[in-house]
């Protein structure tokens, strides 16, 4: 890797605003642009049968300007992706791809409203489908060493209601929600999730999923981490004020619990815990790209759309 020359990813190359409505100056450069993420070989195939032979350009037919002789039917480059049925036109998808991949504390669906002039139930929708990039990945297995660590998300109890306060017994993590989450040393990546408990089976369960075998892994002294096997393992006591041992911590996947956290509280405010995991799933996502310039992370998205598909009563069900 090339020294870096200043604090920061300054190697990388941005996009300016300028340089982004430059980019996409009207509706048919963001059409194409999208097309050519969503068919890299620069031929359209059908999102049905998968085959470009018989394909025509019916370009009469705005909203639908193609036809599958195979299948008998028109189709657009939405279709087959997460935008599949939109209608918000394609320049201002382009640019919500761009305002979440620059924020690194991500948009507020109040935010895309009045950038976009949509509604804000519509920027929501939106968001959620740009989401949909990171909602299935499977993650590869790191190498090491790795740092592993659960956190905490929720509100806190001072701010609950009366009745929602009495809900829940005093002290401890009444009402919030465990992820879980590992951090590659040598790739810099992370892998993350919701988890329904933090206990033995739960966490090395992670472990095992998110990690090599023979890798090191470094944790803190959470019990469920004890008899860890099939890994070098080292742990920490932060109950004692130990916070680094040698190579031993957990500082860099903290760093992660704490961008989550400021986004949390900062941008969203409140998250609930039913699509919490897909924010977890975001920032993961958007910190393994980190080091990619801004076209590269956008044209990364628009092609994971693919294949995609998000209604908005199965995001509400």
């Amino acid at each position: 890797m090339a020294k870096q020359k200043a604090p920061g990813r300054s190697h990388r190359v941005g996009l300016s605003l300028t340089d982004l409505f430059e980019m996409f100056p009207d509706e048919e450069s963001a059409h194409q642009w999208f097309e050519k993420q969503v068919w890299p070989d620069g031929e359209p195939v059908c999102p049905k049968c998968g085959s470009p032979d018989r394909v025509k350009a019916t370009p009469n037919r705005t909203p639908l300007p193609y036809w599958c002789g195979e299948c008998r039917r028109h189709f657009s480059v939405r279709m087959g992706t997460a935008l599949e049925r939109s209608r918000v036109p394609l320049r201002k998808w382009a640019i919500a791809i761009y305002l979440e991949m620059t924020s690194l504390k991500g948009v507020s669906s109040m935010k895309l409203h009045r950038d976009l002039k949509v509604t804000q139930k519509t920027a929501w929708f939106m968001l959620h489908r740009i989401r949909e990039a990171w909602a299935h990945e499977t993650g590869e297995q790191f190498p090491g060493p790795v740092e592993v660590d659960e956190t905490y998300m929720g509100g806190k109890r001072r701010n609950m209601s009366k009745a929602r306060r009495e809900s829940f017994p005093r002290g401890g993590l009444a009402g919030k929600t465990a992820v879980a989450g590992a951090k590659d040393r040598g790739t810099g990546k992370v892998s993350a999730m919701v988890v329904e408990r933090t206990d033995v089976r739960t966490l090395q369960g992670f472990i095992h999923r998110t990690t090599k075998p023979g890798a090191t892994v470094f944790t803190d002294e959470h019990g469920a981490y004890r008899g860890l096997v099939g890994f070098a393992h080292e742990s920490i006591n932060h109950s004692v004020g130990e916070y680094v041992r040698g190579q031993a911590h957990t500082q860099g996947i903290e760093s992660f619990w704490a961008m989550l956290k400021r986004a949390h509280t900062g941008t969203f405010h409140k998250i609930s815990r039913k699509h919490l995991n897909r924010y977890v799933q975001e920032f993961a996502g958007k910190h393994n790209l980190r080091d990619y310039g801004t076209r590269d992370q956008m044209e990364r998205v628009a092609h994971a759309l693919v294949g995609r598909r998000l209604t908005y009563d199965d995001l509400t069900a």
